[in-house]
């Protein structure tokens, strides 16, 4: 009986220690939202007073990215299940560009902000998108990118399946 009473022990502590990291993960990740939504905005404010030719009005979803349509398109919006023809431009909140190019491809393989994102826009539309790093590659980044980055891009979504 006192070997069960062990083993219920053990066990009771693995999973307290699980929750703890689990709990310690979500606070982690609510806070770098945060500060990726301070930077945006910090950016969005710099960019406002330092650039005269155009402002940034993009608003704000409910998911935390900042998107404002700067062409309107026509007809039917994708979806997540479409493939999508595109132009884009992706640079970090420093200016740094870190790819630019075009590509037909499914929606649903591209980052988590542009599945949100680019549904906003129809065929000819262009698009300025604000992702926060939780919706982009996180804390592990990817390539130039580095991690829990915010990133930018322009897209025109020249047409879709």
């Amino acid at each position: 009986m006192s070997r069960l009473k062990y083993i219920f022990g053990a066990l009771a502590i693995v999973m307290m220690a699980f929750a703890a990291c689990k709990k310690d993960s979500e606070n982690d990740a609510s806070k770098q939202a945060a500060k990726d939504d301070q930077d945006i905005q910090a950016y969005i404010k710099t960019y406002n007073d330092t650039t005269k030719s155009a402002k940034i009005n993009a608003t704000k979803d409910e998911n935390g990215i900042y998107y404002e349509i700067l062409k309107t398109g026509t007809g039917a919006y994708p979806t997540v299940n479409s493939t999508i023809s595109i132009n884009y431009t992706g640079k970090l909140l420093n200016g740094t560009q870190f790819d630019k190019g075009n590509t037909s491809y499914p929606l649903v393989g591209f980052i988590k902000g542009w599945q949100l994102g680019i549904p906003r826009i129809n065929s000819g539309g262009r698009i300025l998108l604000l992702i926060p790093s939780g919706l982009a590659y996180g804390a592990n980044g990817k390539g130039t990118i580095p991690p829990n980055a915010p990133l930018i891009f322009v897209v025109d979504l020249l047409n879709f399946k």
